[in-house]
């Protein structure tokens, strides 16, 4: 949540140089394990990269990232870069279930909730916070996720912008509600009883309330510019990359693209979708992938629109599947055109 200017920019743009130099060992092996072979940038390190350094403190070894980054034996990085690949996959597995379960309870419960809040027995730490994530995603609520393991229940939350959510928990603490909390406007964790649950709920969602009224909110992406599929050109995708690093306070530039027609779609992953996308004389195409689209509307409208056409929005990156300089769209959204 740091924003990316002034001198956050500055130091993250020489770190992202020494980054592509491959010279610290450990990121080098964690970087060949992960399959990354393109030029690393902020969203390898924030997407590829950092999960797996952080996988070993979630669900592992808490000691393997530092191992990793601070070694300098090729051979021990690539035996620890592999194990902090596994202990992922076993991340995202755990996280696949406890998201499931989460999203049974909200779908059994009162829609009309202003605040998303859910709680498990046995539910691992590790993932709450990013299970809390995709509930806000999918939601587009506030949303907090507890991990209960007896009479205590260890919390993630993150939030929507004006409801600032680290003040909501602090304040929930003043009020006896919690054991200990704290965060940020975005993010806020804490540790509550088990009996003083519902309590919580309660506060928070009478927060919400107040701050944000009752109606759900709509969610938005800010478009910054309209694009044809013929212009997005390695050239183009050059232009906007010396705009970054990207991050908050310097977001990546989002494109909208009309009157697309889906040529084909597939599933990628278990939970992406892939497709290439046509201009309506069917000359000029663009390749597109719509992460984790599987659990929204969006990956099944673009399963099942072969031949129809739609209106989307997302993010240019490059395409450098087997050796091809290429341009492809990072979906965001889309619609019906028409």
């Amino acid at each position: 949540m740091v924003p990316l200017t002034g001198l956050n920019r500055a130091l993250t743009a020489q770190g992202l140089k020494l980054l592509r130099r491959r010279g610290n060992v450990g990121l080098a092996a964690l970087a060949d394990v992960a399959g990354v072979g393109e030029r690393l940038d902020a969203y390898h390190a924030g997407f590829i990269l950092g999960p797996r350094v952080n996988a070993g403190g979630r669900v592992g070894r808490a000691d393997l990232g530092a191992r990793l980054l601070a070694g300098d034996d090729a051979i021990e990085a690539r035996a620890i870069a592999g194990e902090l690949d596994a202990l992922n996959a076993e991340r995202r597995e755990i996280e696949a279930r406890v998201l499931a379960q989460a999203v049974d309870q909200v779908e059994s419960g009162d829609r009309r909730m202003p605040f998303v809040f859910v709680a498990g027995e046995g539910w691992h730490p590790g993932v709450i916070g990013v299970v809390a994530s995709r509930l806000r995603e999918r939601y587009n609520r506030p949303a907090c996720v507890t991990a209960v393991d007896g009479v205590i229940g260890k919390g993630s939350g993150r939030s929507v912008p004006g409801l600032p959510l680290g003040p909501a928990i602090i304040a929930a603490r003043q009020a006896g509600l919690v054991v200990n909390g704290g965060g940020h406007a975005m993010a806020a964790g804490f540790t509550v009883e088990t009996a003083r649950l519902s309590a919580l709920r309660d506060f928070l969602a009478e927060r919400a309330s107040a701050v944000l009224g009752e109606e759900l909110l709509v969610p938005e992406l800010r478009i910054d510019g309209m694009l044809a599929p013929g212009a997005a050109t390695p050239e183009l995708l050059q232009l906007v990359e010396r705009l970054g690093p990207f991050g908050t306070g310097n977001a990546e530039p989002r494109f909208a693209l009309a009157n697309l027609r889906v040529v084909k779609a597939d599933v990628a992953a278990g939970q992406h979708v892939r497709c290439v996308l046509a201009d309506g004389g069917g000359k000029a195409r663009i390749k597109a992938v719509a992460f984790r689209s599987l659990e929204s509307e969006l990956g099944p409208a673009l399963l099942n629109g072969q031949g129809r056409g739609f209106h989307v929005a997302g993010h240019l990156r490059p395409d450098n599947w087997q050796g091809r300089e290429d341009v492809q769209l990072i979906l965001d959204d889309a619609s019906p055109a028409g």
